[in-house]
């Protein structure tokens, strides 16, 4: 082959290079501020203990086929058992990642005829299940409920029939706040909609027991729920809760359900054991807010940035190329920070996802953001 088949890749990897917004994947390396593993779970004791426990008594590491065949495991059903009495409602179903949860809920349930409202912010996942699915899709301005219910309203005037289902994130992955959820809910009442809650972000850390940011509306049969396993409860996967009804119907329809390989038992070992230290150690909570409070107010006097109230801090630059050159060198200090382009972000909002976890503590985050003054005034806007 002479390579002309791979030319037009080659061209786009060389126009994301111009653009400063060609991905490399990068090794861990310095103190944790970029990963999701909130309450330090990932590498803790109690997980570790139980998955080795789990294999000494003879769980196997893979499922070896589909949850319909013979890859329903009695970890997969006590990890379920457990997270819909946890989180309040009728039913949990575990998948293997949150991306394919989301991007199931939203092929499967919202049904032609329909209409889906997605905040323009939210996940990926979402995005990719709404303009797969069978539904019409609106977005919505972020946060917006105006929005959301004009979408609906004029969806309704124009003769639509089916339906409504709202897509949100409890606590925003990008810019660390929160929905208005009371108000959707609100909204879902008068116009009977439904509402799918992507708590990823939020499980684990907050609300009761670290419930999520929607635990007083679990257990409603038109909310929805998912749970997402890989980020504070230090494991992967992610559990869908809500009514019965729904989850039975998405046993029996929903494709990356029944058509996937089962996720390894293993990990519903792990993710099962991390809601119980959810419930065992509510310390791992209250040190986090401690250090999501005290990075707010040392980001706020050194820096001039708005806390966000959440474990997750954006520091926006703007220009790609800055924020990788600050990112890369506040690496070079040992701080592991990363920069997040277009598309994740909209354009001309680059920034470093400073995240807040466990594993750092006061000092750490002090040290960090001195590094992160010094290094700001080194690379100023002009020398880009």
């Amino acid at each position: 082959m002479n390579g002309a088949p791979l030319a037009r890749y080659d061209a786009t990897l060389q126009g994301l290079a111009r653009k400063d917004r060609l991905r490399r994947l990068s090794p861990r390396a310095g103190l944790d501020f970029s990963s999701n593993d909130y309450l330090g779970l990932a590498a803790s004791r109690r997980l570790g203990d139980a998955v080795a426990a789990a294999i000494a008594q003879g769980t196997p590491v893979g499922a070896t086929g589909s949850r319909l065949l013979r890859g329903n495991a009695p970890e997969h059903e006590a990890l379920e058992a457990d997270a819909a009495a946890f989180f309040g409602n009728g039913r949990a179903l575990f998948f293997g990642s949150g991306y394919i949860a989301n991007f199931a809920l939203l092929t499967a349930l919202p049904q032609k005829g329909d209409l889906l409202v997605l905040d323009e912010l939210a996940h990926a996942s979402m995005h990719e299940g709404a303009r797969a699915g069978r539904a019409e899709f609106k977005l919505a301005a972020h946060n917006d409920v105006d929005a959301v219910e004009d979408a609906i309203k004029r969806w309704r005037a124009e003769g639509g029939m089916g339906s409504v289902w709202v897509a949100v994130e409890s606590l925003y992955s990008m810019d660390g706040d929160s929905a208005p959820l009371e108000s959707l809910v609100a909204l879902a009442d008068r116009h009977e909609a439904f509402i799918v809650v992507d708590e990823a972000h939020a499980t684990g850390v907050w609300g009761p027991d670290g419930r999520g940011l929607a635990a007083a509306f679990e257990g409603r049969d038109n909310i929805l729920a998912l749970h997402t396993c890989g980020k504070a409860l230090g494991a992967s996967g992610g559990l869908v809760t809500g009514p019965r009804t729904l989850c039975q119907y998405l046993i029996n329809r929903c494709r990356p359900f029944i058509y996937a390989t089962a996720p390894s038992p293993l990990m519903a070992v792990a993710a099962r054991e991390a809601l119980a230290i959810l419930s065992d150690e509510p310390q791992r909570r209250v040190q986090l807010r401690e250090r999501v409070a005290f990075a707010g107010r040392q980001l706020a006097e050194r820096c001039g940035v708005t806390p966000s109230g959440s474990q997750i801090q954006p520091f926006v630059i703007g220009d790609n190329r800055r924020t990788m050159t600050v990112a890369a060198a506040l690496q070079a200090r040992g701080f592991d920070i990363r920069g997040i382009r277009p598309p994740t972000v909209p354009e001309g909002t680059s920034r470093l996802r400073i995240s807040l976890t466990l594993n750092v503590d006061e000092a750490d985050i002090s040290a960090m953001v001195a590094a992160l003054v010094e290094v700001l005034a080194q690379t100023p806007p002009e020398a880009t």
